[in-house]
């Protein structure tokens, strides 16, 4: 629709210049003869800045030489700004609020129970989700929609159209979009479980889809062990779950849900019924259905909640049958940044240097489940992908990542860890990123391409940080390789954060007094989850990573050439001022976030010598 505007009666305000030249630098970049068509709306004091780098250097996140720098590179290659300010080591965060800043909206994040049912439905899910804009309340004819993208103002002209009403606009994460629009998707699976049972005594197994990826909402109008398989799916995913366990019992077939890193106990379905739902599973997987006798591994590209998500499966025969395994493989649940990992500031800013070298090895240490892929993929993407050669070699592939070119091992063609780093080496790269060391002859590659000029990441499975050099002695490599090589080391657990919505006061019993005193907290500082609805009674919701770094210095490289024993390693730590798993853990207990029980249950500190403890910052 054509709209003409008598430029004499809109004219811009008078400082609104500065919000235009800003829109100069986004994707949506108006041509001179339309900026007359639409004046935008400021809602706060007129902007003073010229741009957001202004906003950042008046924050104090840029200094004037990165101002200086980001202006010239500007100048000379025409890149968008937001662009130059990846390599900074700014988060999203810190970009969207000086940039709402700059165009005189306020920034906040956004909860789906935030959001007003009402006003969410005042428009399309899919008209929200293409142009970010998030309906979140009304009142008195004002509507308030957040948004990602504050420069597309005829995104914005066109919702005041649409409502005719007034507009009130807010700045959040695109993030915050998508999981208001996933909690409040109406369209979701409303499935009667109990029907499902009863309809499941009478079934027949499917033939294969043709498609690779399946439509789970198309394909809800199935047969009842489709539909029962297809909310099981559904349902785990909405629940946040990370795996699916469907056990055959004597008497029924019972489905857990590991939700937080704890299992729940779902359903359950007739005993009878389990062959079915096993077959459906493998048809999809593209497994042998015939075959009830040896362990068999498949994957699954399904759409959920209007979005791709991978589903690996591995099924496993036992005394009733088979059980299946089922791992969530969302993309979306991956990619959080470093700055939502719970990371104190100080061990942020540090880590943040270490991946920010030049070449070196990084380790990420901790048991199977503690994050560590979510924290290399995070830092990965964090790094200029634009300008720099992103190689991973990893077993298996879980997430493909865009930003970077992923290698899957292949044991049986000859495809080892230490193979694909030998021809990853001649591949140009910048970064390498190592699912996990697992032998002396890929340790030692990693070692070769860290000291020839790379940056190599990697994992390892030990409990602490100190230990991890140890490791690698044990491994096989010599202490100076070690010395020379190796930068930092990232120790991480995950422990479940308390409910917001039960978390009471909570007087600790006798035992847990001792910690208490470790952790310089006051007994009436603690809190508990009670459980509710929100939580599933389990008094938690969500998880935080608890961490310890250790920068190798000169002191600690003199060290791993002398004496490289666990103790020595961790006295010397314990000297070096960075708090240990179990002292940040504490600090996340004193302010509310987690609970006493969950970091004595990931941390093991019922051993922890009293007399060896050091109460060092925690940032």
């Amino acid at each position: 629709m054509k709209r003409i505007f008598n430029k004499k009666n809109t004219a811009a305000p008078p400082d609104s210049g500065a919000v235009l030249a800003e829109l100069d630098n986004e994707q949506n970049e108006m041509a001179p003869g339309l900026r007359s068509l639409y004046s935008p709306q400021l809602t706060t004091a007129r902007s003073r800045f010229r741009d957001v780098v202004d906003i950042l250097a008046k924050q104090e996140l840029l200094t004037g030489e990165q101002v200086e720098a980001i202006r010239d590179e500007r100048r000379k290659s025409g890149q968008k700004v937001e662009t130059l300010l990846e390599g900074y080591h700014l988060s999203h965060e810190q970009i969207l609020a000086a940039k709402a800043e700059l165009y005189g909206y306020a920034f906040r994040r956004i909860e789906p129970d935030e959001v007003d049912k009402t006003a969410f439905g005042a428009l399309d899910l899919k008209y929200i989700r293409a142009n970010r804009l998030l309906p979140i309340a009304v009142q008195d004819n004002t509507l308030t929609v957040g948004t990602s993208n504050p420069a597309n103002v005829f995104a914005i002209d066109d919702l005041k159209r649409q409502v005719g009403m007034t507009v009130d606009i807010v700045v959040c994460l695109d993030e915050d979009i998508d999981t208001v629009c996933d909690a409040l998707d109406d369209n979701k699976f409303d499935y009667n479980v109990d029907e499902f049972v009863s309809d499941l005594d009478d079934i027949e197994l499917v033939q294969d889809s043709e498609d690779d990826i399946e439509d789970l909402e198309k394909s809800a109008g199935e047969s009842p062990v489709i539909k029962f398989v297809n909310y099981v799916l559904s349902n785990a995913l909405h629940e946040g779950a990370s795996d699916i366990h469907i056990e055959p019992k004597e008497k029924n077939t019972k489905i857990r849900y590991r939700i937080d890193g704890v299992l729940f106990d779902s359903m359950q379905a007739p005993a009878k019924m389990h062959a079915a739902i096993v077959s459906r599973l493998k048809i999809m997987a593209n497994l042998d259905i015939a075959e009830r006798r040896v362990p068999q591994d498949g994957k699954i590209a399904v759409i959920m909640g209007g979005r791709g998500v991978d589903l690996r499966v591995s099924v496993l025969p036992t005394s009733h049958g088979e059980k299946v395994v089922i791992r969530l493989l969302d993309s979306k649940s991956i990619l959080l940044g470093l700055d939502k990992m719970g990371m104190q500031p100080r061990l942020l800013e540090a880590f943040t240097e270490e991946i920010a070298c030049p070449h070196g090895i990084l380790l990420v240490t901790g048991p199977t489940g503690s994050g560590k892929s979510t924290t290399l993929y995070s830092a990965l993407a964090q790094m200029n992908s634009q300008t720099l050669n992103v190689s991973t070699v990893e077993d298996p592939v879980e997430y493909n990542l865009e930003f970077c070119n992923q290698v899957q091992v292949n044991e049986k063609a000859g495809l080892t860890f230490s193979a694909a780093l030998r021809s990853l080496l001649r591949q140009d790269p910048d970064i390498i990123m190592i699912g996990e060391i697992r032998d002396s002859e890929t340790a030692r590659i990693a070692v070769q391409a860290a000291l020839t000029g790379h940056l190599v990441l990697s994992t390892l499975h030990t409990n602490d940080a100190p230990s991890s050099v140890s490791r690698l002695v044990n491994i096989g490599l010599e202490p100076y390789l070690i010395a020379a090589s190796l930068n930092g080391i990232l120790a991480q657990r995950l422990v479940r954060r308390l409910c917001g919505n039960c978390k009471e006061p909570f007087t600790p019993p006798d035992n847990l007094r001792k910690y208490l005193e470790l952790g310089k907290i006051e007994p009436h500082e603690l809190l508990k989850g009670k459980g509710c609805d929100q939580c599933r009674d389990s008094g938690y919701a969500g998880r935080s990573g608890i961490h310890e770094l250790l920068i190798v210095d000169d002191a600690f490289r003199e060290m791993i050439n002398t004496d490289s024993s666990v103790n020595n390693m961790r006295r010397a730590f314990r000297k070096s001022g960075w708090p240990s798993l179990f002292e940040d853990g504490m600090a996340k207990v004193k302010n509310g976030i987690t609970s006493i029980d969950e970091v004595l249950r990931v941390t093991e500190a019922d051993g922890l010598d009293p007399a060896a403890f050091s109460h060092n910052a925690s940032g």
